[in-house]
């Protein structure tokens, strides 16, 4: 009775554990060809942020293959070497990164000016081409975006990233995003991926241009801000941090900002770290 109990759980945990297994690959299977996306802006990324800090970003980072960053320092070195200090803290916790710093920003004044740094885990992305600031744009944008080409490496698929930090609300930051309506046609494809914060949220006209190409935003009426304040146990301000990809390239597994305040009594020490959310939006190549 001993033995043929021993076998029949054996033989049970075999096939749970083929079952589990299964399940898994049928999952990887449903999506074998999507990346996870995370915008964000990481207020005044640079020397002020310790080491515990950058590990805490970096442990946010770590679950997502492409990564775009707004608002980096770009008055003196402490920007770029924050960048990379996260680079490093990710190539700690398991993967494989790399990543790109754009120059300072051709902006009004130093204190407009800002970098822009995308990372990205290599063994599911590759930059094609060195990533640049769009000087065609750097007279009429307040923060001219940063562009990179990307190629999935699982099926050779390449397409746009443009990150961009738009101006204040009150100084219309729609007169700055609807040159992005001519990208298609400068660029030569549609397979392009807007992000950042563009300071208005996606209802906005300035979109339509593209969403009668086949534009969509990832997040729909989702406060991607923090208050200085909790009001009535909120945290939360405005929709302005958002992913905008072509439809007909992408197809939107999920997507969602990551609230890492939790509770209002985290409020002051979370926006030691970033008055915005992360921004994520998981896409599967159509093609």
């Amino acid at each position: 009775m001993t033995k043929f109990l021993l076998k029949f759980y054996c033989l049970f945990f075999f096939l749970f554990f083929f079952q589990i297994t299964l399940g898994f690959q049928k999952k990887e299977l449903l999506n074998p060809k999507s990346i996870k996306v995370l915008t964000w802006n990481i207020q005044d990324l640079g020397g002020t942020k310790n080491d515990e800090e950058i590990l805490f970003i970096a442990k946010i980072l770590k679950d997502y293959d492409l990564i775009a960053l707004q608002e980096i320092v770009a008055k003196d070195p402490a920007g770029a070497k924050a960048v990379a200090r996260i680079a490093d803290a990710l190539n700690r916790l398991g993967s494989k990164w790399d990543y790109s710093i754009s120059n300072p920003t051709k902006s009004s004044s130093s204190y407009a000016s800002e970098r822009y740094a995308f990372l990205w885990k290599t063994s599911k992305m590759r930059l094609n081409k060195q990533a640049f600031l769009d000087t065609k744009l750097q007279h009429k944008i307040e923060r001219e975006p940063y562009i990179g080409l990307f190629e999935y490496k699982k099926n050779k698929t390449s397409f746009y990233v443009v990150n961009m930090h738009a101006r204040t609300y009150n100084k219309h930051p729609e007169m700055e995003i609807s040159n992005f309506k001519f990208y298609p046609k400068r660029f030569g494809t549609d397979a392009f991926i807007f992000l950042g914060d563009f300071n208005l949220n996606e209802k906005h006209t300035v979109w339509n241009p593209l969403y009668k190409k086949g534009f969509t935003s990832a997040l729909k009426n989702t406060p991607t801000t923090l208050k200085r304040k909790c009001k009535n146990g909120v945290y939360m301000n405005y929709p302005i941090d958002n992913i905008y990809f072509n439809t007909n390239y992408f197809t939107q597994i999920n997507s969602f900002a990551i609230d890492f305040v939790k509770d209002c009594k985290n409020l002051s020490n979370a926006r030691k770290i970033s008055d915005h959310l992360p921004v994520v939006s998981e896409l599967s190549f159509i093609h």
